[in-house]
């Protein structure tokens, strides 16, 4: 054993307790991981954030509607930028640490891509958009307390739970194949939508589409490369191949006069060694107008998108690492899970998005991390970059595409669990799966799929009952049973506990379906055989 390995008994030895072969040394392997994978996230939601305009004011009679040429406008605008960095990083890392040690899961929580652009371009103002997310915080937590989060979750169709692991799994893979966070390789198309990129800097337009010189850019080649080289050192499984691999291309993208440098002699490629910036603008910057449209249907957006965008997460993040239990359909802190996603309270404090679970964890699991310890290590990383933003944002994104494209692949393996013999589950499942990367949002993704599942089946179940039996599909027999699972007592064991007290009732617990004629027969050779040894 290293000398390493030797500090995971004094360091949380109760998680560890939980997490079979679980090591420290390999879990601050994974918390690194994941938070390289996920560190775009800091100057990404700031920058994105800063185009709602934040609490900055300006004479738009005056200036225009842009207000471009007003100066303590832009000035404002560059602290408010300022301000979301280090609201970014200090939101992960309280997330991040009370995932690790209330739930013990290897998941990490930041502002969620995707709502943070609907926070900016939808939303009419910053103040009812900050409010909105607090209102959100608050239902969240409540529902969480109650249990009806969590019973809404295991409700949730198996065939949909297995699919939106996948379907993650493409959509990571989709990320890292962009530019924005990825390689390169694929980009927009104003014909196809999306085509063959992997053009230099100079050859796109405005709307980061190449005009030519397709597949000559030197850090998509880069980023092929690294994707070679993780996929190469993983083969022979080799520890930490997916960290090395991000190291290896970010060491080569650093220095300056490269055709793949990431600091080039330009404005952008200057970069600050130290800085903290305190909040100015942006702390409690709360504007209660609920008697506004929009601040509620701001709430219910990010109601409902939320809670299907992290269950849908965290479920397929569990089934990744193999913490899902086929019995119950849950998994281990899924309640204290939810507690912790309820951070958004926080996050609307200190004026950001909703936080919600990083489907960038993968990565983490992907190099063996097991317990929490690998999520508070990632949310000690966003502490640390309360003061050393600028060097992890330094890593370019074609360094960390080749990982998100890697883990993409190892989710995949879950669509072999999918009952494709049965339409009325491989369908629904199916639309889960494209949805997701082509809608852009594991939310929208999980409507679809329950939407579909719920059409196909209900039909299938009323004709079935109208007609006495008679008339069902040929391979009826072949579904996952999900009714079963709801009738035989899975339903009542999803109910909160004091729900059930409220009604007189005790609460159910799902034990697992056993024959009465195979358990009898094993009792009786346990008799035989203690006879035999006496």
């Amino acid at each position: 054993m290293g000398w390493i390995d030797k500090l995971k008994h004094p360091c949380c030895p109760h998680a560890f307790r939980q997490r079979a072969g679980s090591k420290f040394s390999v879990e601050l392997r994974a918390g690194l991981t994941t938070f390289i994978a996920m560190a775009y996230i800091i100057s990404t939601n700031a920058l994105i954030l800063t185009d709602s305009g934040g609490p900055c004011d300006c004479d738009r009679e005056k200036f225009g509607a842009t207000c471009e040429t007003d100066p303590a406008y832009a000035t404002c605008l560059q602290e408010v930028k300022l301000d979301l960095i280090t609201a970014t990083c200090a939101i992960s890392c309280l997330a991040c640490v009370l995932m690790g040690a209330l739930a013990n899961l290897p998941i990490a929580l930041a502002p969620g891509m995707g709502l943070n652009a609907y926070f900016a371009y939808t939303v009419v103002t910053y103040q009812n958009a900050v409010a909105a997310v607090c209102i959100e915080g608050i239902i969240f937590f409540v529902l969480s307390v109650i249990g009806l989060r969590q019973w809404f979750a295991r409700l949730i169709p198996l065939c949909l739970k297995t699919a939106t692991a996948a379907g993650i799994g493409i959509y990571l893979a989709f990320i890292g194949l962009q530019s924005s966070a990825g390689i390169g390789l694929i980009t927009g198309s104003p014909a196809t939508l999306v085509e063959l990129g992997g053009c230099p800097p100079e050859f796109r337009d405005k709307n980061n589409l190449c005009t030519s010189h397709h597949m000559q850019g030197g850090p998509t080649w880069l980023g092929i490369m690294g994707l070679m080289v993780i996929g190469t050192l993983l083969l022979y499984r080799l520890k930490g191949a997916i960290l090395i691999g991000i190291v290896l291309v970010a060491i080569i993208s650093w220095p300056r006069p490269t055709s793949v440098t990431y600091f080039p002699y330009t404005e952008a490629g200057k970069r600050r060694v130290v800085a903290f910036h305190p909040i100015k603008h942006t702390l409690s910057s709360y504007h209660w107008d609920l008697s506004s449209g929009e601040i509620w249907i701001a709430l219910i957006t990010f109601l409902y998108v939320d809670i299907l965008d992290c269950t849908g997460t965290m479920f397929s993040m569990a089934k990744f690492a193999g913490y899902m239990d086929d019995n119950t359909q849950d998994f281990e802190g899924s309640s204290m899970a939810f507690l912790v996603d309820s951070a958004s309270i926080v996050g609307s404090a200190f004026g950001s998005s909703p936080v919600t679970a990083f489907i960038e964890s993968g990565a983490g699991i992907a190099e063996g991390g097991k317990t929490g310890i690998t999520t508070m290590i990632t949310g000690l990383m966003f502490f640390i970059s309360l003061f050393f933003a600028p060097i992890f944002a330094s890593f370019p994104p074609w360094a960390t595409g080749p990982a998100l494209i890697t883990v993409g692949s190892m989710m995949m393996r879950n669509v072999i669990s999918i009952n494709w013999n049965y339409v009325g589950d491989g369908l629904p499942a199916f639309i889960t799966i494209i949805m997701i990367p082509f809608g852009y949002s594991i939310g929208y993704g999980l409507i679809a799929g329950i939407g579909s599942f719920i059409f196909i089946n209900s039909a299938v179940w009323i004709l079935h009952k109208v007609s006495g039996g008679r008339i069902c599909p040929p391979n009826f027999n072949e579904r996952d049973n999900w009714v079963e699972f709801v009738t035989r007592g899975g339903f009542k064991s999803n109910i909160p506990p004091w729900i059930m007290r409220l009604f007189g009732k005790q609460p159910v617990s799902l034990a697992p379906h056993h024959d009465v004629g195979s358990e009898n027969e094993l009792k009786e050779i346990a008799i035989e055989n203690s006879k035999s040894i006496h």
